[in-house]
C-alpha cells in the first residue's frame, strides 16, 4: 500500500468512526437547548472565528470540529474517560487567548454547546446546560472515536525501506566537532556544538551590506506554525514543518525531495524546529512523539520509533543533537503536566541507550526538593530548546524548563529540582555531572531556555571556560563551568514584581509566561567580543487557582494569564566580559527569530512584522531591511557555496501567540550581494 493510499484509508476510517460516534452522540438525551447552540454560535463568531475558523474548521489555531478535534478528544486519552466537563474546563481556562475569564460563565457554556453540536451531539433539550452541573460531569464525549481502530495502540516501530539505509553521506563525526571553522556548512541548529551562530564570512559587511537583494524565494505549501532552523551541508538545506520534511538547493531554493509523516498518535503541539544530520542520516522527532530518520539523499524512510508518550501530552519539537552513534533529545509539554526527561538513541536503529530524568522526587508522596501537600500530580521539566555540547569532555548541557503545574507555587514547594536548571550529563550516560538552578520555585512559566553558547572568555582578567544561559526569565547569565558560579547577570527585557510569588490574587508581573527568550538563542562576535540576543517584552497578570486540575494529555497551568495590549520587543548587544549591555534594538513587536553573527561585523535577524533586518553588528545601526511577508520566528543562517556568501531566511506564522495581523505562509528566502 502506498503512502498516500494509506493515508486515504485512515482518513476514512476516521470519518467513519466519527460519524458512527456522532450518531451515539445524537441519540443521547439532548443535553442543552437550541437556543444555548444559537446564542454560542453568535459569541463563538466574535471572540473565538478568527482563530478557529468561521465554521470551526481551524485557521491560525487547532480546528473545533472534525476528525482531527474528535481524535484529539477521544475518550480513554491515557488513563481517562473524557466527559463534557473536561472540555468546559480546558475552554474556559484557556480562551480567548490571552484574556481567560473574559466571557462571563453563561457564555462559556454557550459556546461549548455550539462546539458540541458541531460535533453531531443533538439540540433540543428542555433546559440549558449548566456549568458544573452533575449532567455535564457525568456526559462522556462520545465523538471522534474510530470504532475500527479505537483499541488499536500506536505502533512502537514504523517500519522503514531496508534499501534507504545510508551507503554514504556525511557530515562525519569529525566535521561536526570541527563545525565552528566551517563557513559553507551549517551543520547543527546552532551552527555548531557550542551553539556560537557566528560564521567567519565577510564577503557580506557593513559597508556593502546595504545592497543585498533576495536571491530566490520557495513557498513551502505547508500550513501551520514555521519555526524551523536550516541546517545546509555541501549545498542542500534542510527544513521541517510540523508533519514535512524537506530538502533544498541552497542556491536556488529548488526542492531534491520532500518527506510527509502520517501521525500514528495524538498531534499534541504542531510546532517542530529542525533536524540533525550525521552519515547521510537525517533525524528529527515528531508532534506525536515519534523519533525518525530519513535519508538525507532520498527523503525515504530508515526507520521510526515511538520514544515519546502523546497520551501523556509528551511532544518533540526541539531539534535533535547527533554525536557519535547517539541521538540526543527530549520532549516538550510542561504545561500538559509530564515528568521530563532527556535521552540518547541509537542512530542506526532509533533504540534507547540511556534517559535522565529531569524532576526526580516530583511524585504524589512528595520530596524535599518537591513538596506536595495536596497530593497532586506534579511535574514539568521537559525540553524544547538545542543542547550544547563540549566534544572533548563528554559534556551535554541542557536547558531544563518549568515545574507543573506552572502557577500555584505553594502546592509544590521546594526548589522543584532539576527544573528551570542548567543540567549537565555525560553524553555516554546520561550520568549528572552538575546543575545550576536559575529560577527555583518558578510561579511564572519562566523557563530556562538557551545553554550556549559555550566559550572561554575573558571574565573579570580570568580566562575562563563559561556557559551562557537564558530563559524567559529576560536575564543573560553567563556561568564559570569551573565552579558553576554566575559571573554575571543581565536584564534583557522589563523586569517587574519578579520576586512576588503568584497567588489566587491578580497580579501583574515582567515578563509574562510568553516573556524574555524563547526558542533562539544568543550568538557570539568573538572578534567583537560581544553578545546578542532577542528578547519578548510583554507583561502578564497571573492568578493561581486554589485547587487544580489534572486533565492527562491536557494544559495544566493551575491558573490564569492575562496578556497585557502592549507588547515589544528587544535586541540586545552584551560585553561578553562584563555583561554591560553595548546598544539595543527595539521592535514594535517581541523579537522570537534567530540571531546570527559574522567575521563582516554584521548581525542577522528577523521580526514579527515580517521585516529581515541586517544590522551593523558593532553599533546596532540598521543596514538593510526587506520584508517578507510573514512573521519571523524561525531560523536565519549564512554561509558560502561557490565563493558567494548567501543567507536564509525563514518567514511565515511562527505560531499563534506571535501573530497578529501579519501572519503569512512557510516561506524560505535567499539573500546575498547582486
Amino acid at each position: 500500500m502506498t503512502g498516500r493510499h494509506a493515508l486515504a484509508v485512515a482518513v476514512a476510517a476516521v470519518a467513519v468512526g466519527l460519524s458512527q460516534a456522532a450518531s451515539q452522540a445524537a441519540k443521547q438525551a439532548p443535553l442543552f437547548t437550541t437556543e444555548q447552540v444559537a446564542q454560542g454560535k453568535m459569541l463563538y463568531a466574535t471572540n473565538c472565528s478568527a482563530c478557529h475558523g468561521e465554521t470551526l474548521q481551524g485557521g491560525a489555531a487547532r480546528a473545533l470540529a472534525g476528525p482531527a478535534f474528535a481524535a484529539r478528544w477521544k475518550s480513554g486519552w491515557g488513563d481517562s474517560k473524557l466527559t463534557v466537563d473536561d472540555l468546559d474546563f480546558i475552554i474556559r481556562t484557556t480562551m480567548p487567548k490571552g484574556s481567560p475569564g473574559k466571557m462571563r460563565p453563561e457564555e462559556y457554556t454557550a459556546v461549548l454547546t455550539y462546539i458540541l453540536q458541531q460535533n453531531g451531539y443533538a439540540a433540543g433539550g428542555s433546559s440549558p446546560l449548566q456549568a458544573g452541573s452533575a449532567r455535564m460531569k457525568q456526559a462522556r464525549l462520545q465523538f471522534g472515536v474510530p470504532l475500527e481502530i479505537a483499541d488499536a495502540p500506536p505502533p512502537l516501530r514504523v517500519a522503514g525501506d531496508p534499501a534507504a539505509v545510508p551507503k554514504r553521506g556525511g557530515p562525519t563525526q569529525e566535521e561536526l566537532t570541527q563545525a565552528a571553522s566551517s563557513t559553507r556548512n551549517w551543520l547543527y541548529h546552532n551552527h555548531d556544538y557550542s551553539g556560537t551562530r557566528y560564521v567567519a564570512l565577510d564577503q557580506i559587511n557593513a559597508e556593502n551590506a546595504s545592497q543585498l537583494r533576495p536571491v530566490c524565494v520557495f513557498q513551502v505549501g505547508d500550513e501551520g506554525n514555521f519555526q524551523t532552523g536550516p541546517i545546509v551541508y555541501q549545498g542542500t538545506m534542510y527544513i521541517t514543518t510540523n508533519r514535512s520534511t524537506l530538502a533544498l538547493n541552497a542556491t536556488n531554493c529548488r526542492p531534491k525531495w520532500r518527506y510527509a509523516w502520517v501521525p500514528r498518535a495524538a498531534d499534541v503541539w504542531p510546532s517542530n524546529r529542525g533536524v540533525a544530520l550525521k552519515d547521510g542520516y537525517l533525524v528529527r522527532g515528531t508532534s506525536d512523539g515519534y523519533l525518525l530518520a530519513l535519508n538525507a539523499d532520498t527523503g525515504a524512510l530508515v526507520w521510526a520509533v515511538k520514544a515519546a508518550d502523546a497520551d501523556q501530552g509528551e511532544t518533540f519539537t526541539m531539534a535533535p543533537l547527533i554525536f557519535e552513534d547517539l541521538v540526543l533529545i527530549g520532549p516538550a509539554g510542561s504545561e500538559n503536566g509530564i515528568s521530563g526527561w532527556v535521552g540518547a538513541f541509537r542512530l542506526r536503529d532509533g533504540s534507547p541507550v540511556w534517559k535522565f530524568q529531569t524532576v526526580p522526587g516530583a511524585t504524589l508522596a512528595g520530596s524535599p526538593s518537591w513538596g506536595n501537600p495536596q497530593k497532586i500530580r506534579i511535574g514539568g521539566g521537559s525540553v524544547w530548546t538545542p543542547f550544547s555540547l563540549d566534544a572533548e569532555k563528554g559534556q551535554l548541557f541542557v536547558a531544563v524548563t518549568n515545574p507543573a503545574p506552572d502557577l500555584p507555587e505553594n502546592l509544590r514547594p521546594g526548589d522543584n529540582r532539576y527544573t528551570n536548571s542548567v543540567v549537565v550529563l555525560d553524553v555516554h550516560t546520561g550520568k549528572l555531572l552538575w546543575y545550576r538552578q536559575m529560577v527555583p520555585n518558578d510561579s511564572h512559566d519562566w523557563d530556562l531556555t538557551q545553554v550556549s553558547p559555550l566559550f572561554a572568555g575573558t571574565i573579570h582578567g580570568k580566562e575562563t571556560p563559561v556557559l551562557t544561559t537564558v530563559g524567559k526569565d529576560g536575564i543573560l547569565r553567563t556561568v564559570s563551568r569551573e565552579n558553576h558560579d554566575v559571573l554575571f547577570s543581565t536584564p534583557v527585557t522589563t523586569l517587574k514584581n519578579v520576586d512576588v510569588p503568584v497567588s489566587t490574587k491578580a497580579s501583574e508581573a515582567c515578563p509574562g509566561a510568553l516573556g524574555g527568550v524563547e526558542w533562539n538563542g544568543p550568538a557570539l562576535n568573538p572578534g567583537l567580543n560581544m553578545l546578542y540576543v532577542n528578547a519578548v517584552d510583554w507583561c502578564m497578570t497571573f492568578t493561581s487557582a486554589e485547587k487544580v486540575r489534572n486533565i492527562p494529555g491536557r494544559m495544566y497551568m493551575g491558573g490564569t494569564v492575562e496578556f497585557a495590549s502592549h507588547s515589544q520587543g528587544w535586541l540586545t548587544a552584551i560585553d561578553a566580559s562584563t555583561g554591560a549591555v553595548q546598544w539595543k534594538y527595539q521592535s514594535k513587536r517581541p523579537m522570537i527569530s534567530a540571531v546570527t553573527t559574522t567575521k563582516g561585523n554584521v548581525l542577522f535577524t528577523g521580526e514579527l512584522d515580517g521585516d529581515f533586518l541586517t544590522l551593523d553588528a558593532h553599533t546596532g545601526k540598521v543596514l538593510y531591511r526587506f520584508n517578507t511577508g510573514g512573521g519571523i520566528g524561525g531560523g536565519i543562517v549564512t554561509y558560502d557555496e561557490a565563493g558567494k556568501q548567501y543567507v536564509a531566511v525563514m518567514s511565515g506564522h511562527p505560531s499563534n501567540f506571535w501573530s497578529s495581523e501579519i501572519a503569512g505562509a512557510p516561506t524560505v528566502f535567499l539573500f546575498a550581494l547582486p
